[in-house]
Order: structure tokens, then C-alpha cells, then sequence
């Protein structure tokens, strides 16, 4: 049988999703739990890779087993495995389900703060800057008019293709401006695309860089050999959609949407 895990986690003190050698994983500690809990060898087929530190509030992944999984075993598996990793549901799902690559639609979120809190510091990322938030809004609105990505991701070779199809993106603020938010929906992303483009954004915003060049960029499809990316506690993975599962909304999950009043930015 394949069952789907929905899932949350923070993802501070892990290296990411993937299971790696030497260093701990969101994967690991879940594969390690329920080979105890159901007392057989498991593997989690992931719905994607996420970067050292960085969250995800809906995350899915799938197994298969010969056990049949009960209602009374979510507990247990929350209670044995740490704080930062939680399972929201289980359900079993078709064989031919596949957490990767049945995935039509992802979103993801990135989180901003310009003063320095304590309780936001692992969770957002702190910039001192106070940027023109409406160019950022209109240098972010162009990647609609293109599907190539290949120059704003980490290492384009390692992908059969650099090709993307943007459905939204939008940039929010709150009153004071003092916190910012991208959000960003497409098929699929590339290797560190979402952190570069939001450090090149915050390069438009506070004027490091034009609009036209950051446009130039992308169209030109070649990756600079001094790529930045932005720093990695601030951006979550937000929603994943399925054609067989209907998805929670994704500020049901993820308490920093629901933290400020977000104000969205007009392309002007």
C-alpha cells in the first residue's frame, strides 16, 4: 500500500530534506521514526528538496508498506519524533500517486524584517534596508513574461531543463513597512531560484541594480559566476498541490501570514 504523509516542519536545524552522510535530515529523522513505529525498513519519496534551514508548512511525502496504517498511529509518531517536525494527516493513496512527480502546482514564501526580534530571527530573515518596494513588486512581476530560468538558478547543468511556467507572483507589506513578503506559484522550481531572485530583488529595491538590468538578467539566461542568494530562514514552502488531494489553504500552516496585516503591492 502508498500512503501520503502531510507534514510540517522548521527547518533550523536540519540540512535539509534530503537525507545526506554525516549531517542530520528532515528525511532521516521521519524514515528512522516510522521504521521503529511500524517495525520495518522505511523509505520517504519526498515532494522535493529544501536548503539547510529552510521550513516548509506543508510538505508531503509517500511510502509503501504491507502494514496498514490506522488513525491511533498518528500520535504516537508525533509523540516520538522531535518538536520542529509535525504530521498533519496520513492517508493511503493509489500506487501510481507519486509525492514528486504527481505534484502539478508549488508555492513557496519568503519572509523579510528590517528590525531586529528575537522571535523572528530563525524564522525570518533580518535585512537593514528600507527598500522601494514597488520596484521590487514591478522587477518581480516580469518573470511572468518568461519560462527560462536558467539564470537565477544555482547550478542549471544539474537539471534536464531550466524551463518554468510562473502561474503568480506577488509582494506584500505591512503598514509600517517594516516587514516584506514575496510569494511565488509555479510547476516547479530550480536549485536555489526563489533565494537568488529575492536577493536580487532586494538589489532593485535598494538600488543596486536597475529594473532593465534585472530584466537583462533573465533574459540573457546566463548565470553570473558571483550568484547570492538570500538567506535561508525565510523562506518557507508553502502549498503543494495535487489533482487527487484537496490542499489546505496555506495560511492555515504557516502562523507569519497570519502575524501581519499584508498589504500586496500594485505593479505601478
Amino acid at each position: 500500500m502508498r500512503y501520503f504523509f502531510h507534514i510540517g516542519y522548521k527547518g533550523t536545524e536540519y540540512r535539509g530534506w534530503q537525507r545526506q552522510n554525516n549531517v542530520i535530515s528532515v528525511q532521516e529523522v521521519l524514515e528512522d521514526n516510522l521504521s521503529k513505529l511500524l517495525k520495518e525498513k522505511v523509505i520517504c519519496i519526498g515532494c522535493g528538496r529544501t536548503d539547510a534551514g529552510v521550513h516548509s508548512s506543508q510538505y508531503f511525502f509517500h511510502i509503501n508498506t504491507d502494514k496498514v496504517w490506522t488513525d491511533n498511529l498518528l500520535f504516537p509518531l508525533n509523540k516520538i519524533l522531535p518538536y520542529d517536525i509535525s504530521v498533519y494527516d496520513v492517508f493511503e493513496v493509489d500506487p501510481s500517486h507519486h509525492a514528486q512527480t504527481s505534484a502539478k502546482e508549488r508555492t513557496y514564501n519568503y519572509f523579510i524584517h528590517t528590525k531586529k526580534n528575537p522571535f523572528l530571527n530563525k524564522i525570518s530573515s533580518l535585512y537593514s534596508i528600507k527598500p522601494d518596494v514597488t520596484k521590487m513588486a514591478q522587477a518581480a512581476s516580469l518573470l511572468l513574461k518568461y519560462t527560462d530560468f536558467r539564470s537565477i538558478c544555482k547550478s542549471p547543468d544539474s537539471h534536464n531543463h531550466t524551463l518554468c511556467t510562473i502561474y503568480s507572483i506577488q509582494f506584500f507589506t505591512d503598514a509600517a513597512k517594516a516587514n516584506f513578503r514575496l510569494q511565488i506559484t509555479a510547476n516547479r522550481f530550480l536549485r536555489g531560484m526563489i533565494r537568488i531572485l529575492v536577493h536580487e530583488l532586494i538589489e532593485v529595491g535598494t538600488g543596486k541594480k536597475s529594473i532593465d538590468q534585472f530584466e537583462e538578467m533573465i533574459q540573457n539566461k546566463i548565470p553570473s559566476q558571483f550568484l547570492n542568494l538570500a538567506y535561508p530562514q525565510g523562506l518557507y514552502l508553502s502549498q503543494v498541490k495535487y489533482p487527487f488531494i484537496n490542499t489546505t489553504p496555506i495560511d492555515d500552516f504557516c502562523p507569519l501570514l497570519k502575524m501581519n496585516q499584508w498589504i500586496e503591492i500594485e505593479n505601478v
